[in-house]
C-alpha cells in the first residue's frame, strides 16, 4: 500500500512503500514519519500512539535498533523484526578532523527503497556520502535574522603559502583515524552541512564533487539521517543548542527536490529543529526553485543561490547549468517567494583568482544584486583548492577589494571563513577525499 509521508502542511506530499518487504529483505524505520509510523502501527493491530512512541524513539532518542525501543512492548518489537523492518539510520564510518576543529564524516546509507539513478556504480561507492560538522560555524549565517550576527572580520587562508600549510596538514599521522562516538562539547555554535545526492550532476568547473557524476539520490531518511548521526555524536540538544543546517554538500537538492523537501519536514516535525536555521544552497535550478517559492514559510529553509560569477558569459564557463537557467531567469524564479519579516536571500560568490575575483567583477555583483529588488546579501567565498582542478585562489588583497567595493555600493556582504581544508572538507572540496 503507498501511504502519503510527511505531508502536514506541504503542497508536495512525497508517498512511502510500506507494502510487505520481500522475503529475507530489511525495511528502514528511520525516515518514516509519525503519522505513517501509526498507520503501519493500526495495520498490525496496535493502537496509532504506537507509532508516535516509535517516532519519538527514532527521531527524539536517537535509537539503532530496534530492540532498544523500550516504550514499545517486547511482542510488537518482535513483530516489527519478523516483518523486515530494522531503524537502519545512516552511520558515521570514517572521521577525518582538521587543524581547526572541522569534522569530515564519511556517513554509509543503508536505508532501502532508494531513488536510484541509471545504470549505478558497480561497487559499493555509492552507499557513502559526506557530511561536515564546523564548530562555530563559518560565518555564512551572518547577516541573518535567525542569527543576528554583526558582519565580523574573518580569517582568511586565501594566499598560497597558507594553502600550501593546509595542504601539507592533511598528511598528518592519524588524520584518518575514527574518533570516540561522543565528543565533549566546546562549542557554543555549530554548523551542519548536509548531502543531498552521492556525486553531483551540475557539473561546476570548480568543485571536486562533480568529478564524482551523479552516483544517486538520497532518500529523506538517509538526508535526514546524516544530521541526525552528527547531532548523536556531539550530543546537540534540539532547542538548546544554537545549530544551524546548510543543504550545501553533495549534490544539487533541487534535483532531488522531493526527497530533500521531505528530510526537512522530518527534521522540523520530528526532530524538533527550526527551518529559520537551515539554508538551502542551488545553482540554480528555475523549477526547483519555483516550487520552494510556494512552500509555507513557516517550514521552509532560507534559500541560497550560488552565482559565482557577475554575468552569463563568464557563469556558464564556470557552471554549464547557465546555459539553461541564465542569471535572470533564476532572478525571476525567486521574486514570488514569500519571505519571512527580515529575511534574505543570499547570494553564495566563489572567487576563483584572475576569473571571478576583479574589482570589474565586483561592480558588476553590485549593479546585479540592486537591480534585482530582492532583500539580498552577498557571501564570499574564497575558492578552496582540490587536486586536478585548474584554478587559482584569490589573493587576499583581491578578497578585501571585492568585499570592500560592494560594501561601499550598499549590498551587504560577507567573508566565509575557509573550515576544514586540511581535510578536504571545505566548501566544494568534498569528494570522499583520503589520500591525495
Amino acid at each position: 500500500m503507498l501511504t502519503p509521508a510527511v505531508t502536514r502542511e506541504s503542497s508536495h506530499p512525497v508517498r512511502l512503500d510500506l507494502a510487505a518487504p520481500a522475503s529475507g529483505s530489511r525495511r528502514p524505520l528511520f525516515g518514516l514519519d509519525a503519522e505513517v509510523l501509526a498507520a503501519h502501527m493500526e495495520k498490525i493491530g496496535q493502537s496509532a500512539w504506537r507509532g508516535q512512541q516509535l517516532a519519538h524513539a527514532l527521531y527524539r532518542q536517537w535509537v539503532t535498533e530496534i530492540d532498544e525501543i523500550s516504550t514499545l512492548p517486547r511482542k510488537v518489537r518482535r513483530a516489527l523484526a519478523g516483518e523486515g523492518w530494522t531503524v537502519d539510520r545512516p552511520q558515521i564510518v570514517q572521521v577525518f578532523r582538521s587543524v581547526d576543529g572541522t569534522e569530515r564524516y564519511l556517513i554509509k546509507c543503508q536505508n532501502g527503497n532508494r531513488e536510484q539513478v541509471p545504470n549505478p556504480p558497480p561497487d559499493s561507492s555509492a552507499e557513502t556520502v559526506e557530511t561536515v560538522w564546523m564548530p562555530d560555524g563559518d560565518g555564512g549565517e551572518a547577516g541573518d535574522s535567525s542569527d543576528g550576527l554583526e558582519m565580523q572580520p574573518a580569517a582568511r587562508a586565501s594566499s598560497e603559502g597558507e594553502a600550501t600549510k593546509m595542504r601539507n596538514a592533511s598528511s598528518a599521522p592519524g588524520l584518518a583515524a575514527v574518533l570516540p562516538v561522543r565528543q565533549r562539547k566546546t562549542w557554543t555554535r555549530a554548523t551542519i552541512c548536509v548531502s543531498s545526492q552521492v556525486g553531483c550532476a551540475v557539473n561546476c568547473q570548480f568543485c571536486l564533487t562533480a568529478r564524482l557524476g551523479l552516483q544517486r539520490n538520497l532518500n529523506a531518511g538517509e538526508i535526514a539521517g546524516q544530521v541526525v548521526a552528527v547531532m548523536a555524536r556531539h550530543g546537540v540538544q534540539p532547542g538548546r543548542d544554537r545549530l544551524n543546517l546548510v543543504f550545501m554538500g553533495m549534490g544539487e537538492p533541487f534535483l532531488n527536490y522531493d526527497a530533500f523537501m521531505a528530510a526537512v519536514r522530518l527534521l522540523v516535525h520530528e526532530v524538533g529543529l527550526s527551518p529559520q536555521r537551515m539554508t538551502v544552497s542551488t545553482s540554480g535550478i528555475v523549477p526547483g526553485i519555483e516550487r520552494f517559492a510556494q512552500e509555507p514559510p513557516e517550514l521552509r529553509p532560507k534559500l541560497a543561490i550560488s552565482l559565482n560569477a557577475p554575468n552569463d558569459a563568464i557563469r556558464s564557463a564556470i557552471m554549464p547549468i547557465n546555459g539553461k537557467w541564465p542569471i535572470q531567469a533564476v532572478m525571476d524564479a525567486v521574486r514570488p517567494m514569500r519571505l519571512r519579516p527580515h529575511e534574505r536571500i543570499t547570494f553564495e560568490y566563489v572567487l576563483l583568482g584572475g576569473v571571478t575575483d576583479r574589482p570589474e567583477h565586483a561592480r558588476e555583483v553590485a549593479r546585479l544584486v540592486r537591480r534585482s529588488g530582492l532583500p539580498a546579501k552577498v557571501n564570499l567565498i574564497a575558492w578552496n583548492p582540490g587536486p586536478g582542478l585548474d584554478y587559482a585562489m584569490p589573493s587576499a588583497e583581491s578578497v578585501d577589494v571585492f568585499q570592500e567595493i560592494l560594501a561601499v555600493a550598499g549590498v551587504p556582504v560577507y567573508l566565509r571563513q575557509p573550515r576544514g581544508r586540511d581535510i578536504y572538507a571545505a566548501c566544494g572540496q568534498l569528494k570522499r577525499t583520503i589520500e591525495e
